[in-house]
């Protein structure tokens, strides 16, 4: 037994490094993943002592196990075997296509990138290029809201910075969780934004599988009361008017809700304005033309480093004023329970056409409630003045003006942001920034709007002529 054995050396080497490698895997790693997954939940306890609204287990979940539970959800494999049936397929091709699909959806969210650097840069981003401001929120009412419940903040969409803006604003708040078009799906961004907590919509797509696999992945979401954001109308307004709601994704929300259920569903409506619109002269030009008619929108370096140049040049010589003001307001909520209870509607047992006219019912509610606290900033305001006038106006007939279509707003129940509390400075800033856009002309002392900018000029007039209607917004649907 006191026999030596010699081995090579080669052989030694590769034994000592299968060793190490075992150990790696056995002991280290597993005492690593220990650690951090302890660290990590005490973070998250720590962010849920702040967060006025908790972030739920659901969130937290291993995002494969999340995409087995939806592939191997009763509903979803029904959709699989109609789909097989549907195309001559096999069962076994229909279920990962299926699978494909909830990979595609399913986010895999990072308390650490969300807080720790989408967070962060939001902020950042926000507040170089805007004056953000909170516009008006309703605290009374924000504070009976259940931490527990699925929250929803049903958004008017003006602009890609929708997104940055609101994660900024609500940041102390929760971590919300965004659907985002196929304009997101690109190497890199995708895992960035997936890693937010966002999940991608095919917005366009009619394929009973994929619609089934999205529907069950949106009703697991509010059912484990994830905070989530979504933009009703589907799209960016194009002449700033609010459009009409897309029911889609509110169809899902509610379809699967059990008004009987532990965990209520809360809609908050928000609503989103700015001074200036970084897409609003490409919004404005597809005014009016078809779909097929559209021209490709693609990202160009050439043209953003024009634009990056010029505004770098503009602050260096003291002459850059950002992008005027960006407010965000919050309306008072909106209990799915106390909806579904008062209107005697359980959404679950409604046949499709029944269901399909609660649901418009629903969404038109909710956004009218949007936008009655669409938040009116100095531009609208200056813009609607320029464009209803009939010949050019002084500096004090502006004012004038100006100062009337305030009070005829406040009276109709706007909230009227109003830089500084003076009138006349937001009048200022108002003009100010629609003559560096040069949307208005100046003669003489006497200012009238551009002939040819009256497309962009209107659009901004829009964004606050649902308040000026006979008839609010809030009072339409109810």
């Amino acid at each position: 037994m006191s026999n030596s054995v010699t081995l090579p050396l080669w052989l030694v080497v590769l034994i000592g490094v299968l060793s190490v490698l075992a150990a790696i895997d056995r002991i280290v790693i597993p005492g690593f993943r220990w650690l951090m997954r302890r660290r990590l939940n005490r973070a998250i306890d720590e962010l849920n002592t702040r967060l006025k609204l908790r972030i739920q287990p659901l969130k937290l979940a291993k995002r494969a196990a999340l995409i087995d539970q939806l592939v191997f959800d009763p509903d979803v494999l029904d959709a699989v075997a109609q789909y097989a049936r549907d195309n001559h397929v096999t069962r076994e091709a229909a279920q990962e296509r299926a699978r494909r699909y909830a990979r595609e959806i399913v986010p895999s969210f990072s308390t650490y990138a969300y807080f720790g650097i989408g967070a962060r840069l939001a902020r950042l981003l926000s507040t170089v290029l805007y004056r953000v401001r909170l516009g008006y929120m309703d605290e009374d009412a924000l504070r009976t809201v259940d931490p527990d419940s699925a929250v929803i903040f049903v958004i008017n969409h003006r602009s890609n910075m929708d997104y940055v803006l609101v994660t900024y604003m609500a940041s102390t708040r929760t971590a919300l969780s965004y659907a985002v078009g196929e304009w997101a799906r690109v190497w890199l961004l995708q895992s960035i934004i997936r890693s937010m907590g966002a999940y991608f919509v095919r917005r366009d797509s009619s394929e009973p599988l994929y619609r089934r696999v999205l529907a069950r992945y949106v009703q697991m979401a509010v059912a484990g009361g994830l905070a989530q954001a979504v933009f009703p109308e589907g799209g960016l307004t194009r002449d700033g008017r609010l459009r009409e709601p897309k029911l889609g994704l509110i169809s899902y929300m509610v379809s699967g809700f059990d008004p009987k259920g532990p965990r209520d569903a809360v809609f908050i409506p928000v609503g989103i304005n700015y001074d200036r619109v970084l897409e609003d002269r490409i919004q404005t030009g597809l005014v009016g033309l078809e779909a097929k008619q559209r021209p490709a929108t693609r990202f160009n370096p050439g043209i953003f480093l024009k634009h990056f140049l010029t505004h770098i040049a503009l602050r260096l010589r003291g002459r850059w004023y950002r992008f005027g003001y960006a407010c965000v307001s919050f309306g008072a909520p909106v209990s799915l329970r106390d909806y579904a209870n008062a209107r005697g509607v359980d959404f679950r047992m409604l046949d499709r056409e029944a269901r399909f006219a609660e649901v418009e019912r629903l969404a038109k509610l909710l956004m009218d409630k949007v936008g009655t606290v669409v938040p009116v900033l100095p531009v609208a305001l200056v813009a609607t003045v320029l464009l209803d006038a009939s010949a050019p106006l002084s500096a004090l007939e502006l004012k004038v003006r100006v100062s009337e279509l305030i009070r005829r707003l406040t009276q109709a129940g706007a909230h009227v942001h109003i830089p500084r509390g003076d009138h006349d400075y937001a009048i200022e800033v108002g003009l100010r920034m629609v003559r560096l856009r040069h949307l208005a002309e100046e003669n003489d002392g006497l200012f009238r709007a551009k002939d040819d900018e009256k497309l962009l000029l209107r659009y901004y007039a829009n964004s606050i002529a649902h308040l000026l209607e006979e008839k609010p917004l809030a009072h339409a649907a109810e």
